[in-house]
């Protein structure tokens, strides 16, 4: 199982809304820490503001708790053990590690999760999109904490200023990221060769009574330099260098192998915009099944709605393609989109897989719990079955057994684990 942030000094306070340290611990971890091996990175949402006005705070509330899940969730995926998130201000967010990180790599982790944070933010019915801005730096010799935040600050005020930039060094001598980039890219085709993208298993639970009956494959590249790099930098580096299509291929053969022998463990995949673009997605994928020998029955594929945007006609008739070979489909992250009754009755779905922020508070918020049980009720009348993400608590896990959902997954029971971590568990 991977490591859950370890949050630094519980003792210098929290953010009663978020649950992160606040300013004085963000000061207290860079104090402690050497500052030329700090990375840091301070993300403002300067729109929270208009949030505030046109939903009330309780509403500005529901998104920053939500941001503030993100980027924790993040930080656990992509950056070392012991590494920082705090809040330090009204709408800004301070990420910080001292691990072995190059600059080209801080600069990737900072647009990775720029996508993350810019995902549909579920607020009173409505769908927001907040784009943050960034400012960046690694830490100079002698640097204090405080001099650090305040160049950030700067930083973060200046890239506020700049229409259509989004991340902005805060020395201002990031050299033109091209070279950096193209570099990357060019390891990214070669890693695949080299056999470096490596997987790991979400394992997924009947609610009923805890029984593992299936896993989600998520994809992690090991470099030889950056070291582990999550899915969500890999596939913005694939995306800037137009391979998603390939890695996503090459993601795809490596999960049915290794999956091929697992008896009748269900398998989900994820699938893209761009798979879904390529008119021989179909037949490239029903090529796939039979060179590896895998089940169809077995597998499901787990597709969002921004990936179904481009030329919905298509995906949908790609879709149907393979459920017609016994693939099942999932609208993913139901919740955080636009999801309306032409993608539910268009598509061949057998699940709708909801977000972890429609989990989160169904425990706690009634409101939370009576969309949860409207959910369930379409769901059960389209014949689909439920698959929960992000379950954490048992009281959580006790709310979906009495709604009836199907399947969850989470750090209640297990984070994404390897192979062998899989065969040992059937």
């Amino acid at each position: 199982m991977p490591h859950r942030l370890t949050l630094p000094d519980a003792d210098a306070g929290r953010d009663a809304l978020t649950g992160l340290p606040g300013l004085a611990a963000a000061r207290s971890w860079l104090a402690r820490h050497e500052p030329d091996f700090v990375h840091a990175m301070l993300v403002g949402l300067h729109r929270l503001s208009s949030v505030n006005l046109a939903y009330g705070h309780a509403g500005g509330d529901t998104a920053l708790a939500e941001i503030g899940r993100r980027i924790a969730d993040f930080a656990v995926d992509e950056l070392d053990p012991g590494s920082l998130v705090a809040r330090v201000g009204g709408g800004e967010f301070l990420i910080a590690s001292d691990g072995t990180i190059s600059r080209e790599r801080w600069q990737w982790l900072a647009e990775a999760l720029t996508r993350r944070i810019s995902r549909g933010l579920p607020v009173r019915g409505e769908m927001l999109h907040l784009v943050p801005r960034t400012a960046l730096l690694r830490g100079i010799p002698g640097e204090a904490g405080a001099a650090m935040i305040d160049r950030l600050d700067q930083a973060l005020g200046a890239v506020q200023q700049q229409a259509g930039r989004r991340i902005l060094w805060a020395d201002g001598s990031h050299r033109a990221r091209g070279r950096s980039a193209a570099r990357l890219e060019a390891d990214l085709i070669g890693a695949m060769a080299r056999d470096e993208i490596g997987l790991v298993f979400q394992p997924q639970y009947r609610v009923a009574d805890g029984v593992l009956v299936g896993v989600e494959a998520l994809a992690r590249w090991d470099h030889p330099q950056l070291g582990r790099i999550g899915a969500e930098t890999l596939f913005a580096i694939a995306e800037r260098g137009d391979h998603v299509a390939q890695l996503s291929r090459h993601i795809a053969g490596k999960a049915l192998a290794a999956a091929a022998g697992w008896g009748k463990l269900a398998l989900s995949l994820n699938v893209t915009a761009e798979d879904l673009a390529s008119e021989a997605f179909a037949a490239d994928f029903r090529e796939l099944l039979v060179g590896t020998g895998f089940v169809p029955t077995r597998l499901t594929l787990e597709v969002t709605e921004h990936a179904l945007v481009a030329d919905f006609a298509q995906s949908a008739a790609a879709l149907a393609e393979l459920a017609s070979v016994g693939v099942r489909v999932a609208l993913d992250d139901f919740g955080t989109g636009y999801a309306n009754f032409r993608t539910l009755k268009s598509l061949p779905l057998d699940t709708i897989k909801l977000d972890a922020s429609m989990v989160r508070d169904v425990d706690s918020d009634p409101r939370d719990r009576a969309i949860l049980t409207a959910i369930v009720a379409m769901a059960r009348a389209l014949g689909l079955k439920i698959v929960c993400e992000g379950v954490e608590r048992e009281s959580q896990l006790s709310v979906l057994q009495q709604e009836g959902c199907d399947t969850f997954q989470g750090f209640l029971r297990s984070g994404p684990i390897s192979a062998a971590e899989v065969s040992a568990l059937l």
